[in-house]
């Protein structure tokens, strides 16, 4: 049965595929064993070249095979022997480990401050230049489809810090003209009357049910009433949303009310104060998803609070003063501002980072606007090349970074890993763009108190998935364009949001083909939210690529069936994008102490994390404790400015 019904969903169409046990790709001979794991086709509708360029691979993306096993590697024999590096006589004014958006930014700032004249080399384990600003590209029946891998978007540019808007606006970014091009094309969904629904799954409910929501905030006496809720869960979301709630904390003042809740979960707000039936937690037990990749049992009630979730109206909380929460460096989990929106490119941040990267070496992404570089194909074999300002080195890990002598030398001595062969080269200074855990063991000379900063946070892990069908009728049919799927696989399910930059065209009809964007948070609910960190990259590394498949083929049957939606037939390519290290990790009321929450404490792990060490900076989101893109980039210009006021010399040439 189980053969039949992997046929019936289509696991062994033609699409590219490369699967993993424990994270490892299966030789051939694996095939003895588990006869799908050697197969690897092209992507229907692609070409060889195609399928050979960075942005257009399918399969596992993300953190990708031959990306991490070098300083996985590392990290389980606590350094790396150094005894058989081959120095290739490479001398630049920085070298920038990491090759994301902090990294880029980090190089941008030193050419702008240092003079053109300056050499920096960017070294990145990945096959692609942006770190989590990755772009999922796809190519059917002559037509070029995008969606971001990773960081979605420009969230609450009016927050954005001057030196993150005066590196858009640098670069060619004009975030105003985009908004004004799209502004008719982002209601197109709306236009068509397609709207929201939950996806009520056997495995929970006794029965797959979709049910689309009205418009109206909360949940309409018609939606519920098609629920397999019980009446009591029925009567409590209706008491949430149509009711004013008692004051759950009386006699305390709205400040002491701020404390309880910011110590105390939303799950426990909701369970023991508003005492809704657990089944209505159903609908929030994924809250804290997208902004911490936990949910609600480890999302601070206050937090809740800021996101507008119910259950608080009643609480008479005064509303939170500037500079606590949403305006904290970075912006961390406010509300936005009026009038404020969310700019999404369509391969999301990657419009960045390939601007960014024009700016660098101009010769790699042919064009000169904001809106050309949305079908711009970039020449790979141009952002390495002798004679240049900037040089990107991908399928670089880097494993050691050291002063040469004390830390008060003139050169800092990076080593990095590509193929099998251990290279150095050296230069004036080094910003680490790279995660903040790793950090200690490329530099394990750094003080004790600032190794355990380093180490103190621990990143989120999160998957975007990216599959490309042919056509959108069956949401057309369904009546929806996003659906939430709070128990399956993965938790939500989501047409791309209707945009276009220049040729990069978004599709204006059903029979058009799309990318749906599906999210898995993967997480332990009920334990720390370290804890949850730590539990759910485990998960990433050990699921293969084929599990990520059956289940969400199984889903999109299961969830757009009732529109006519065919996984077998309707399925084109299909990109998983697991980052088992993704979001930075931010600070949570619940663990960790109230002042590095709502405060800009120099007390902050990430404070004392980030200090300079000796011609070495820190660059990268973990130094800000705050995910977001603008938080990136402060951290890079900060960095920057320490090179630059500790740089005393001439110029070196590579």
């Amino acid at each position: 049965m189980a053969n039949a019904r992997d046929r019936d969903i289509g696991m062994y169409q033609q699409i590219t595929r490369r699967d993993f046990i424990n994270g490892i790709a299966l030789p051939i001979g694996g095939a003895m064993t588990c006869p799908r794991t050697a197969r690897a086709h092209q992507t229907q509708g692609s070409s060889g070249q195609e399928a050979n360029y960075p942005p257009a691979r399918t399969g596992m993306r993300g953190s990708h095979d031959g990306s991490w096993e070098v300083g996985h590697q590392m990290r389980d024999q606590r350094g790396w022997n150094l005894g058989g590096a081959t120095d290739t006589g490479e001398r630049y004014d920085l070298v920038v480990v990491g090759g994301g958006i902090s990294g880029l930014a980090a190089a941008y700032f030193f050419l702008t401050y240092a003079g053109p004249d300056v050499k920096v080399l960017i070294l990145d384990n990945h096959d692609d230049f942006g770190g989590h600003a990755k772009r999922n590209e796809f190519h059917y029946n002559g037509r070029m489809l995008a969606l971001n891998g990773g960081t979605l978007n420009i969230e609450s540019p009016d927050r954005y810090n001057g030196p993150s808007l005066a590196l858009l606006e640098a670069i060619g970014i004009d975030l105003e003209r985009f908004l004004v091009d799209n502004s008719e094309s982002r209601r197109m969904y709306q236009r068509m009357g397609l709207g929201s629904a939950y996806f009520f799954d056997r495995e929970t409910w006794g029965v797959d049910r979709l049910v689309k929501r009205g418009g109206s905030p909360g949940y309409t006496a018609d939606f519920l009433s098609q629920t397999p809720l019980s009446n009591a869960a029925r009567q409590d979301l209706t008491r949430l949303y149509e009711t004013t709630l008692p004051d759950f904390l009386p006699g305390l003042s709205s400040a002491e009310k701020k404390e309880r809740l910011a110590k105390m979960s939303y799950t426990d707000f909701m369970l023991n104060l508003v005492q809704v039936h657990p089944e209505a937690m159903w609908f929030f037990q994924n809250a804290g998803h997208s902004s911490f990749s936990v949910g609600a049992d480890a999302l601070p009630a206050l937090f809740a609070w800021e996101m507008e979730l119910p259950g608080f109206n009643g609480m008479k909380l005064e509303p939170t003063p500037g500079g606590v929460l949403s305006d904290l460096p970075g912006g961390q989990h406010g509300r936005q501002r009026s009038g404020d929106q969310a700019v999404h490119f369509p391969d999301g941040n990657a419009t960045i980072t390939r601007l960014l990267v024009r700016w660098l070496i101009p010769t790699a992404v042919p064009g000169n606007t904001q809106e050309d570089v949305g079908d711009a194909r970039v020449n790979y074999g141009l952002l390495d090349q002798a004679g240049q300002s900037t040089r990107i080195r991908l399928n670089s890990t880097v494993v050691n970074v050291k002063h040469r002598g004390s830390k008060s030398s003139q050169e800092v001595e990076v080593s990095y890993v590509q193929g099998a062969q251990t290279h150095q080269v050296r230069g004036r200074a080094c910003v680490m763009a790279c995660w903040n855990t790793t950090i200690p063991y490329l530099v394990p000379t750094l003080p004790r108190q600032q190794r355990e900063a380093l180490a103190f946070g621990v990143k989120a892990p999160l998957v975007y998935t990216s599959v490309a069908v042919r056509n959108w009728q069956a949401f057309r049919r369904l009546g929806v364009s996003r659906i939430t799927t709070p128990t399956m696989y993965h938790t939500r399910i989501r047409l791309d949001e209707a945009v276009s930059l220049g040729n990069l065209r978004h599709a204006e009809s059903p029979d058009e083909p799309i990318v749906l964007s599906l999210a898995r948070y993967p997480s332990a609910p009920g334990r720390s939210k370290k804890d949850q960190h730590r539990i759910g990259r485990q998960d990433l590394l050990n699921t293969s690529f084929a599990t990520f498949e059956r289940r969400l083929r199984d889903q999109l049957g299961r969830v757009l069936g009732g529109g006519g939606f065919d996984p077998l037939r309707d399925i084109i390519a299909i990109t998983v994008n697991r980052w088992p290290h993704g979001y930075a990790y931010t600070y949570n009321s619940l663990y960790d102490p109230m002042e590095w929450v709502f405060t800009s404490t120099d007390k902050r792990p990430c404070v004392v994390a980030r200090q300079p060490f000796g011609k070495i900076s820190i660059a990268n989101a973990d130094a800000a404790a705050s995910p977001h893109t603008d938080a990136a980039i402060l951290e890079a210009h900060r960095a920057v400015q320490e090179v630059v006021q500790r740089r005393a010399m001439p110029t070196v040439g590579a």
